[in-house]
């Protein structure tokens, strides 16, 4: 039996249902209008009172419900594709190795968590973005280790740090919020580290300092700091000067780092 598919062969995502025939949503799409070059966002109740979000495209819409999969459906029964593979892996005898429809939903599922990100990385529901980068990034870890080729890897592992970029910025607004800028830039500083972790990985670390994303997010750090009024810490004051080739500075950086260490600040 191909992996991915129940005792009948049938589709576990329910594909198979054409829909109610006829509906158009002219009215809807003629009272929000499209714009060009912006995320165009909303939040609406469903006929029966549940939460959904809309955004609005050149040539219509999408609808994506707040939790589990965005599109609504539940694969085997489950929450997300995701976790219907996961069952799957430990059901399996052997190491599970996906086949190409499995391949194909795993992409499906890549691009619905995206469109919700933005979503609500546009609305400031920073918590409920964080979630669904987290999601993508478990995904693409499991994507990774079972995957059927290298080039199907690598298809999916350009996107990483991408998604790792929307991961850090979301949960370090929401701290910023939630706890304050301090720990905010914390979190920024952790999402840098995790970028130069995966620079490193492939190779690529002389790419690391250009990067747009890093350089971004390390934008974001200094706008908190002189928002804020935080000063750099030590360390990373140290770094800077040596870059700068301000050795007289990093010198006396050095001694008040090891001045400190010696009084336990």
């Amino acid at each position: 039996m191909p992996k991915g598919k129940n005792p009948k062969g049938d589709d576990p995502l329910g594909n198979n249902d054409d829909g109610p025939k006829g509906a158009n949503i002219d009215a809807i799409l003629r009272g929000w209008p499209y714009q060009v070059g912006e995320v165009v966002v909303r939040q609406i109740k469903g006929e029966d009172g549940r939460d959904l979000l809309q955004m609005r495209l050149e040539m219509g819409l999408l609808q994506l419900e707040f939790d589990g999969r965005p599109d609504g459906q539940k694969p085997g029964g489950y929450d997300t594709y995701f976790d219907y593979l996961k069952s799957l892996s430990l059901d399996e005898q052997e190491p599970l190795v996906l086949d190409e429809d499995q391949c194909s939903e795993i992409d499906r599922e890549f691009v619905q968590f995206y469109h919700r990100r933005i979503c609500w990385l546009t609305l400031r529901e920073f918590r409920r973005a964080t979630r669904d980068a987290d999601h993508s990034l478990a995904l693409m870890d499991f994507s990774r280790k079972h995957s059927p080729d290298k080039e199907w890897t690598l298809s999916h592992e350009q996107y990483r740090p991408f998604v790792l970029f929307h991961r850090t910025q979301a949960v370090a607004l929401a701290v910023s919020d939630e706890e304050g800028p301090e720990k905010a830039i914390a979190e920024i500083d952790k999402g840098l580290e995790r970028m130069r972790e995966l620079f490193a990985e492939h190779d690529a670390e002389e790419q690391y300092d250009e990067n747009e994303l890093v350089v971004r997010l390390s934008e974001l750090r200094e706008s908190l700091r002189e928002h804020y009024k935080i000063e750099s810490p030590l360390a990373e004051q140290l770094a800077d000067a040596i870059a700068a080739e301000e050795y007289e500075l990093a010198a006396r950086l050095r001694d008040e780092i090891a001045q400190r260490d010696m009084r336990g600040i």
